[in-house]
């Protein structure tokens, strides 16, 4: 039986900025638009890239098989479209800059706009596969983490002796602005959400599952709560969380539903937690009962600088400028194009960039939103007033970090631990001197990765 509580439930530090989801909260989830080429990462994930296994000229299908990798920490990326590779070359990647990508030109015909997958109506009875069946058919589809960090949930799910899972939180928190993607599939795919929770369930053994969804999310709730009582989810209890950034973070989200903390550079599993977000659970769904590969997945276009805004189901490798033009362009007054949200998200140059599993949202800001006076945004010294330390979720000091970083003094930026920053961007927020806090620990943990590497190599 689902329950409701009110959101009481949270952690230490964070901020509220404006949430800015009202210009999609009501936007029903539509097919996007045709596409005439799609470029496929190879890489899409925490972990070991994929290699192509197809080559130049090669007909492909939708669903088939693309790239692969031998390496337990990946995950399999596949064809969204039918239609012949046109070349396995170099693309523009949001977070490494370039990688390949295997280029696909879709077939004129036979390519309709792919609809999401709706039959999970009544009960759904999880105990019709095995553990091990979940576990292939979730690696076999491709499926990473689509709230946005993308690791493989094989990885996630598969049972471990040495680390036995024992809660399953699913995540419908959702806390960047802007960002309504998870929302509406909480509305729309409500059971598929929950026969895939069931299914995550199963392989994982978890005896506990928690839906957590923050409290300004009310419909959501009331609709995950009725329709866990009418699908039969006993075991399965709704809760509401307060409604802060960034609660959507694993390790805050444990915090606030357990009162568990993960020890820094742990991971969920090793105090008996996974965690595993929306639409994730409606893509292990499809995967297990359909036997369909992730392939497509819904991106908000959102933001003040975008003509027309929604939440649209779309290919993966289909490119960002694609889908703008797709909702009428730029605004003449839009100055940054962010792929994700505008506290995590990342700012991209070139619109060719294409669409990957995690790309939750692409959010087009104006000028007048990034700084158009002439000295706002404008980087002043610390004034040492400690706001970073009071919203820091993680408990650092970013402001001695980011020093370091500044300084080239990395194993000083080491010692105040670096690598626990989540780049949640809480720190820049609220910072009055307008520091790039975020950006220089980022660039420092790229600078330390590269320095250990040529060591160790």
């Amino acid at each position: 039986m689902a329950f409701y509580t009110r959101g009481k439930l949270s952690f230490p530090g964070g901020v509220h900025p404006p949430q800015s989801k009202d210009l999609t909260r009501k936007s029903r989830i539509e097919a996007g638009p045709a596409v005439k080429e799609v470029a496929v990462m190879l890489s899409q994930h925490i972990g070991a890239a994929c290699q192509a296994v197809v080559k130049k000229n090669d007909e492909v299908r939708a669903g088939d098989k693309i790239g692969d990798s031998d390496a337990f920490v990946s995950a399999p990326v596949h064809s969204p479209v039918n239609g012949k590779v046109k070349q396995i070359a170099l693309e523009s990647h949001v977070v490494v800059g370039r990688s390949p990508a295997v280029i696909i030109e879709a077939a004129a015909e036979n390519n309709p706009a792919k609809q999401p997958l709706l039959k999970f109506d009544g009960e759904f009875d999880e105990n019709r596969y095995s553990p091990e069946q979940v576990c292939d058919a979730v690696r076999e589809a491709g499926i990473a983490g689509m709230g946005g960090a993308g690791f493989p949930a094989r990885v996630k799910l598969e049972p471990n002796p040495q680390m036995p899972k024992e809660t399953l939180i699913i995540n419908g928190c959702e806390c960047e602005p802007y960002i309504t993607c998870d929302y509406r599939i909480m509305l729309e795919w409500t059971k598929q959400i929950i026969a895939g929770t069931k299914l995550a369930r199963k392989a994982s053994g978890c005896s506990e599952v928690i839906i957590a969804i923050e409290d300004n999310k009310r419909r959501a709730i009331r609709a995950m709560s009725e329709a866990l009582v009418a699908c039969g989810g006993d075991g399965i209890k709704v809760v509401s969380v307060k409604t802060k950034y960034p609660q959507g973070g694993e390790r805050q989200l444990i915090r606030a539903v357990l009162k568990k903390n993960v020890p820094t550079g742990g991971i969920p599993p090793m105090i008996g937690v996974v965690v595993v977000n929306v639409a994730t659970a409606a893509a292990i769904a499809e995967a297990v009962v359909y036997g369909r590969p992730l392939t497509h997945r819904v991106v908000t276009v959102t933001g003040e600088g975008v003509a027309n805004t929604g939440n649209y189901y779309v290919p993966v490798g289909m490119r960002v400028a694609e889908l703008i033009e797709h909702c009428g362009g730029l605004t003449k007054d839009a100055v940054r194009v962010i792929l994700g949200g505008p506290m995590m998200g990342i700012a991209i140059a070139d619109l060719t960039t294409p669409i990957t599993k995690t790309t939750g949202a692409i959010t087009v800001l104006t000028k007048e939103q990034v700084g158009g006076a002439k000295f706002a945004g404008r980087e002043t010294a610390c004034i040492r007033c400690g706001r970073c330390l009071e919203v820091c979720p993680e408990h650092l000091n970013p402001t001695k970090i980011a020093h370091a970083v500044k300084n080239d003094m990395l194993e000083l930026a080491e010692s105040y631990y670096i690598s626990a920053c989540i780049e949640c961007g809480c720190c820049g927020y609220v910072c009055p001197a307008n520091i790039e806090l975020v950006g220089y620990i980022k660039t420092g943990k790229v600078v330390l990765a590269g320095r250990k590497k040529k060591v160790g190599g």
